[in-house]
């Protein structure tokens, strides 16, 4: 039996922070109070004097690639980086090569997790215009959502039959998670500015062609057609101020049947970094102005918006370097999303507290995670250690991305994870992933 006790932490949970110790019993958290003895000679203790100890950060929305696109990221890589940044469980989206459209390849997707992944996994079955029935099949307990690309993105997953996407949101076994941007919107914008500047369009004109528009057409259709169907509707990577109109914080989360989320690069960057950036910072949807990018942090501040993602979505340098046309949306996110947002913490803009809720306990009850995202005794071990005074700056060398670069070089960093767990063992130590593979298959409680 492992056994593990931290000592000393201050623990951060369900809006408090509190000194205390945690004690595990292999993959499980047997108890947390104020002291606690070691009950025997094979506890592992850890002194956490003066570090904070959070809950693992479940990732709702990665794109780690595998099948198909594994010269970008893969299981791997994208896990190795996640549980560095403090991520303990993702859930991968469907768009990989080929689309994880039917039963049969989301299985394979989880063997593949279950032989290569350090981080906990789930993944989201993808709709289209012609798997309705597929999608019905679908296992709720064990698939974590339905993602539905209502705006063409990477890999042409792109759902424009009007009918067939009522049928979905009426039939869907799961809950309806919609990517929101208005194809016909971005078509003609498009090609208003290729008709000027042909496929060489400056980066600045990014977010005019994925507009403010586009994203309010789609997302409010999508509010919409799940007001009418009764769906469950998550809209994930809000990116303006407008679409914060269409959500409400006058209930718990628990009750609501329409959410929203908020991923760290709209939180991080806008449109005045595009002439410094390029298309490293080309995302879809479009990070857009400050005015949108402070919106969206008071978006989640007043509980509009419920949840932290990435989005992480890697490409490869050579890639991202191409004209604007030809070079691809996204960026990887998942070592950096934590430091991120604990930066923000240090700049007075957010708790400590308020971090945990979007980042942990807020995924686990969106998605009726079973016994993750809090630091509650019966629960899985899922557990980082952070130090808020050991500054560290991004740079290739400790990059762990399979694509090798982030938008967040020479970014310096005051907070460092120092130890992540994951179902009760120790797998991120100081800038080193151990070499540890214990992640399981996420659960749901439904």
């Amino acid at each position: 039996m492992k056994k593990i006790l931290i000592k000393n932490a201050n623990i951060v949970n369900e809006g408090k922070v509190f000194e205390g110790d945690v004690y595990i019993e292999n993959d499980t958290i047997v108890e947390v109070a104020d002291i606690i003895s070691a009950k025997s000679q094979d506890v592992q203790v850890f002194d956490a004097e003066g570090q904070y100890l959070l809950p693992g950060v479940i990732d709702d929305q990665v794109h780690f690639r595998e099948p198909g696109l594994t010269h970008k990221e893969d299981i791997e890589h994208g896990s190795k980086a996640a549980i560095a940044g403090g991520i303990t469980s993702f859930i991968e989206m469907p768009n990989t090569v080929p689309q994880t459209t039917t039963i049969e390849k989301l299985e394979e997707k989880f063997a593949i997790a279950a032989e290569k992944a350090y981080a906990n996994y789930s993944f989201m079955f993808g709709g289209t215009n012609d798997n309705l029935e597929e999608i019905k099949k679908v296992d709720p307990k064990t698939t974590a959502a339905l993602k539905l690309f209502l705006g063409s993105s990477t890999g042409n997953m792109l759902v424009d039959d009007e009918k067939v996407l009522e049928q979905i949101f009426k039939s869907s076994p799961l809950m309806v998670v919609a990517h929101c941007e208005d194809e016909e919107t971005i078509k003609n914008n498009l090609a208003k500015y290729k008709e000027e500047f042909g496929d060489d369009i400056p980066i600045i004109y990014h977010p005019e062609i994925r507009s403010e528009e586009a994203c309010y057409i789609s997302s409010s259709k999508a509010v919409a057609l799940a007001k009418k169907t009764g769906a469950r509707l998550h809209v994930f990577h809000l990116s303006t101020a407008k679409e914060l109109s269409l959500f409400t914080n006058k209930i718990p989360l628990k009750d609501k049947k329409i959410t929203a989320e908020v991923c760290i690069h709209h939180l991080w960057f806008n449109n005045e970094q595009y002439n410094e950036k390029g298309t490293h910072i080309k995302w879809n949807p479009a990070v857009k102005t400050k005015k949108d990018q402070e919106a969206l942090l008071q978006g989640l501040l007043d509980d509009k918006l419920d949840v932290i993602a990435t989005d992480h979505a890697p490409h490869t340098k050579e890639e991202k370097n191409n004209v604007y046309t030809k070079a691809p949306s996204g960026g990887p996110l998942v070592q950096h999303a934590l430091p991120a947002m604990l930066e923000f913490y240090h700049r007075g803009k957010i708790s400590l507290e308020k971090i945990v809720e979007k980042m942990c306990h807020n995924p686990a009850i969106l998605f009726e995670i079973e016994k993750r995202g809090y630091i509650k005794e019966g629960y899985k071990a899922d557990l980082v250690l952070v130090d808020l005074n050991a500054p560290w700056t991004v740079q290739k060398d400790n990059i762990l991305y399979k694509c090798g670069w982030s938008p967040f070089e020479k970014t310096t960093f005051r907070s460092r994870i120092t130890h992540t767990f994951v179902n009760g063992k120790l797998v991120y130590k100081n800038f080193k992933v151990l070499d540890v593979k214990n992640a399981e298959r996420l659960t749901f409680n439904r």
